[in-house]
């Protein structure tokens, strides 16, 4: 995947969204409005460029972000330009991140999958949600297993579960087993459905994902929190 290309679509269509209501709330992000999303993703674009830049994750104060509209948009535009700019190097370039690999590769695709959620979510407190990537949405699930889960069980936040469940994106002809043993059950659909059931943005008995097997013991393994 060119996720550098994915990365600045991304970004822009995020900021695009951005042109709209900033006080429109995020159904999925607690008490935020589109404003608050929009401080929370300029900030994580200067987390990531100075991780990748200068090796440190401490952070970044997002008081500093400007809170009027046209001061907003501005300054996340320059974050989404810093940040492209710092992750166009050889994605094998050493970085600090919080997970395996160390490398400005992590922030590539993690950022990727950051913004591909956050604007569907700035999309969605419009009524506008686009479609997403298929090959895009299908890292994504993949990135909830192999990276956020394994860091929910790390930062001592879900355990590991005690059995497995198959997840199969019917649209991307890919699937994913999470657990040990063989799979008690397996959920089905296509991989935007299935990328925003895990992230949350839709209910695990949404209609446009299919069950079969053992449903309520894969809920448990689902449960896990697997995602912050």
């Amino acid at each position: 995947m060119d996720y550098l290309v994915d990365l600045r679509r991304e970004l822009d269509a995020f900021g695009t969204a951005l042109d709209g209501d900033l006080s429109a709330p995020v159904e999925h992000c607690g008490s935020w409005k589109l404003a608050d999303l929009a401080v929370h993703m300029g900030a994580g674009n200067l987390f990531a460029v100075a991780a990748a830049r200068e090796g440190r994750g401490d952070g970044y104060d997002e008081s500093a972000a400007p809170r009027d509209p046209a001061g907003l948009r501005a300054w996340y535009a320059k974050t989404a330009d810093e940040l492209v700019e710092a992750l166009s190097v050889d994605p094998s370039t050493h970085a600090w991140t919080f997970s395996p690999p160390h490398t400005v590769g992590f922030w590539l695709r993690r950022r990727t999958q950051e913004t591909l959620i956050h604007r569907w979510d700035a999309e969605h407190a419009l009524g506008s949600a686009k479609p997403m990537d298929v090959a895009l949405a299908a890292d994504g699930v993949a990135e909830v297993f192999d990276t956020m889960a394994l860091r929910m069980i790390s930062r001592g936040l879900a355990t590991h579960p005690e059995q497995a469940v198959r997840i199969t994106a019917t649209d991307a002809d890919h699937s994913w087993t999470y657990g040990p043993g063989e799979p008690v059950a397996e959920l089905s659909g296509t991989a935007e459905d299935l990328l925003l059931m895990l992230w949350g943005r839709k209910p695990r008995n949404t209609a446009s994902v299919t069950w079969t097997g053992d449903r309520e013991a894969a809920l448990v393994v689902l449960a896990g929190p697997l995602v912050p």
